[in-house]
């Protein structure tokens, strides 16, 4: 950097030199001389203020690589695909494709007798809804044969909630007998349709927080309620047989202690095409299976294309 002082020693050192010059026996006419020397003063003056100036160094720009979706799905020319971020399983399309194909045969018990088997279809809808759950509440820890004969003897004597609200606890544990853990069962369905009946109208919530505050529905039965009384995918309901094979399997990042966590687990990762439910495997525990990709199986996940 020069500073002002330096510059202006240089310009009149630049005028005196030129000057002295212009009056020797070469100069031209007088006009044509001052005009040169005008000249030359004005380009010393030029390079006095270049060699003044600070020196910038040219800048490097940054690329940015960005990844374009096309539209529909569509691959575009000259675009990326969009890699989700997180962990996944190294093999979950292959594994899913190897149960789908072992699940073809449609030929488990849930296939037929699950919950959105056991429901009246000439009830109303408000009906049906209910009665869907009452089935769900049963199946804990209960065979589905079983479920489905004790829901065919509620409906025999008019599943409704002013039904069950007006059946005597004696009578309500005799239909529904031998179900898993009944006279609990009793107590709860009891507690649940008089909720429905106060807050509901007799219909039964439309969101999971709503369904697990009810007596004697989990977070799996809300997830199936949903889906099959409401059509709407909230979750994937996990149980103690996708709990203990998820982890066979290592579908989870880490370990998990309970299904609930399981669950969580699985929804970081799994596509949501994927997701409706999760239920019994359809061979013994030793040799288990894990979903069940039917269209409509409530205890399983549904298949649709992602």
């Amino acid at each position: 950097m020069c500073s002002p002082q330096e510059s202006g020693m240089k310009a009149v050192g630049v005028r005196m030199v030129t000057r002295s010059r212009s009056r020797g026996p070469v100069a031209g006419p007088r006009g044509v001389g001052e005009d040169a020397v005008r000249l030359r003063m004005g380009e010393a003056a030029a390079e006095g203020r270049k060699s003044c100036s600070p020196v910038k160094h040219p800048q490097k720009t940054q690329r940015l690589k960005v990844a374009y979706e096309a539209p529909g799905g569509e691959k575009g020319e000259g675009t990326e695909p969009l890699v989700a971020p997180g962990w996944e399983p190294p093999d979950w399309r292959k594994q899913l494709e190897n149960i789908r194909a072992m699940r073809s045969g449609r030929d488990a018990p849930v296939d037929q007798l699950g919950a959105e088997h056991c429901y009246d279809p000439s009830a109303p809808p408000k009906v049906r809804r209910y009665q869907v759950l009452l089935s769900l509440m049963l199946s804990s820890q209960t065979k589905d044969q079983v479920t489905a004969g004790a829901m065919q003897r509620l409906r025999a004597h008019g599943l409704t909630v002013d039904s069950i609200l007006q059946m005597d606890d004696s009578t309500l544990g005799t239909l529904i007998y031998p179900v898993g853990f009944w006279r609990s069962k009793v107590k709860y369905i009891k507690q649940t349709s008089a909720i429905l009946q106060q807050r509901y109208g007799g219909d039964i919530p439309a969101s999971v927080p709503e369904l697990v505050a009810l007596p004697g529905v989990g977070p799996k039965m809300a997830h199936l309620a949903m889906a099959v009384a409401w059509g709407t995918v909230s979750g994937i309901a996990v149980d103690t047989h996708v709990h203990r094979i998820a982890g066979r399997l290592k579908w989870t990042k880490k370990a998990t202690k309970s299904p609930e966590k399981t669950r969580t687990a699985l929804e970081e990762w799994l596509p949501r095409c994927h997701r409706v439910g999760a239920g019994r495997p359809t061979s013994l525990s030793l040799t288990p299976t894990l979903m069940d990709p039917t269209p409509t199986g409530s205890y399983g996940v549904r298949s649709m294309d992602c």
